[in-house]
């Protein structure tokens, strides 16, 4: 069991502080995950409580199946989706790009590294919504491809594939925004 299935364990038990450990073990990856659904930070952060509240409120059963952080994943998933569903209707959108120069670079090589991110994210969003997940999850997140698939609800050969036609697309897409096979 680890530390997350053990924390959500005692929460279960009457322990609240089990929750508030997820919730600072798990918060800023969670945010990150769900940016990748909604292209937008707050409302990343919106969906990441309402993950973290429905684990409070409806406490829903953890299998043991997967890891813990695969498990709550698979609800933020399940959050965005519900969410994206509803905003459908109102066809909004919000791009946030947000640069951090480190002490350590040149303001120059930080500029250019963070227009690269930037073109990087810009082309992402450009992606189908599965290419920009399994891009995300396997790279940003670390997630393995098992875990992947048990996240996005797929075969493991089916995350492979997606994988990497997502980085075929990705690759097409930086390319036309005049990236080079060595700036990739």
């Amino acid at each position: 069991m680890d530390n997350g299935a053990s924390s959500y364990r005692r929460f279960l038990d009457g322990d609240e502080k089990g929750l508030v450990e997820i919730i600072r073990d798990y918060k800023d990856g969670l945010i990150l995950y769900l940016n990748s659904f909604v292209a937008d930070i707050s409302v990343a952060e919106e969906l990441a409580e309402d993950t973290f509240v429905k684990l409070g409120i409806r406490k829903p059963r953890f299998s043991g199946r997967s890891s813990f952080r695969t498990w709550l994943y698979a609800i933020g998933r399940n959050v965005a989706i519900d969410h994206i569903r509803k905003e459908s209707r109102r066809k909004t959108e919000n791009i946030d790009d947000h640069c951090d120069l480190s002490d350590e670079e040149t303001l120059e090589n930080a500029y250019i590294r963070e227009e690269q991110k930037i073109a990087v994210h810009r082309a992402m969003r450009s992606l189908k919504p599965e290419y920009r997940q399994v891009l995300w999850l396997t790279y940003i997140e670390g997630f393995s491809n098992r875990e992947t698939a048990g996240i996005m609800r797929r075969s493991v050969h089916s995350v492979e594939t997606l994988v990497y036609r997502a980085r075929q697309s990705l690759k097409h897409v930086l390319e036309t925004e005049g990236f080079t096979s060595e700036d990739l």
